[in-house]
């Protein structure tokens, strides 16, 4: 068997409104394993998922997913990858994932963050293991 038999799918829904307020993704933190992929569900229109500049493992290549549109990651270097949705971003529509270890978590969690994603950063950083 090989490691790609055992990767998981998770899935993150990009909302207009869920259970922890307005334009959010759903859930804000994953935890995966290297090799597993992340897809980002367009349940609400108008939203997408791009990576933050400095919160990405090293080696990771920049994204940017279309708008409305389902987006699937396969994430395969360990560490933390910062999501933010573009048009949303200061409304703080962000969602962090954790693959395997966070060696990067001191260069994420020292990027600056603007509006209510500093804030929902804070909260979500707190459930890094």
């Amino acid at each position: 068997m090989t490691a790609a038999a055992f990767a998981e799918t998770h899935e993150v829904k990009m909302l207009n409104k869920g259970e922890t307020g307005s334009m959010v993704f759903e859930p804000a933190y994953v935890a995966a394993e290297p090799g597993d992929t992340v897809t980002f569900v367009s349940v609400d229109k108008g939203h997408n998922a791009e990576g933050i500049k400095g919160m990405l493992p090293d080696g990771v290549t920049p994204f940017k997913s279309k708008m409305s549109k389902d987006f699937s990651l396969v994430v395969e270097a360990e560490g933390l990858y910062g999501i933010k949705c573009t048009p949303h971003y200061g409304m703080g529509m962000v969602a962090l994932i954790q693959v395997g270890e966070a060696v990067n978590l001191d260069a994420a969690s020292a990027v600056k963050q603007r509006g209510k994603a500093k804030k929902r950063f804070v909260e979500i950083f707190a459930q890094v293991k």
